[in-house]
């Protein structure tokens, strides 16, 4: 057994892993030793009632390339909302539900995180 610490999305882990000799065949079982990180929030959340809509938020980090409504604008289910640049490919960040932009909470060029809210729609 070698035992490794590893460092994911900022949390520290300490494995152990066993080297094969052969190509020996593993069953696998699962071991954790290590806290498992939080959950993420959702890329969409919906909220009740008339304040907030739906809110659309960045599904993973990266960068706004472009946003392709201004508020006020209407937009139907699948609509594009805004393209993030993440790993170096562009993403199609898209309306969940139909309804009337409310509020745009980025600006070209910037820098998001998970979860961090790019549009509203009413």
């Amino acid at each position: 057994m070698k035992r490794f610490q590893v460092t994911v999305n900022g949390n520290v882990y300490e494995v152990e892993v066993e080297e094969l000799a052969g190509g020996a065949s593993v069953t696998p079982t699962p071991v954790v030793s290590a806290p498992q990180p939080a959950a993420k929030s959702p890329a969409v959340k919906k909220s009740s009632g008339a304040v907030g809509g739906t809110k659309v938020e960045a599904p993973m980090p990266g960068v706004i390339l472009d946003i392709r409504v201004k508020e006020g604008d209407k937009v139907k289910e699948g609509d594009v909302v805004a393209i993030l640049e993440a790993m170096k490919m562009e993403n199609e960040i898209v309306a969940p539900a139909a309804g009337t932009i409310a509020s745009i909470n980025v600006s070209k060029g910037a820098s998001v995180e998970t979860g961090d809210l790019i549009v509203s729609i009413g």
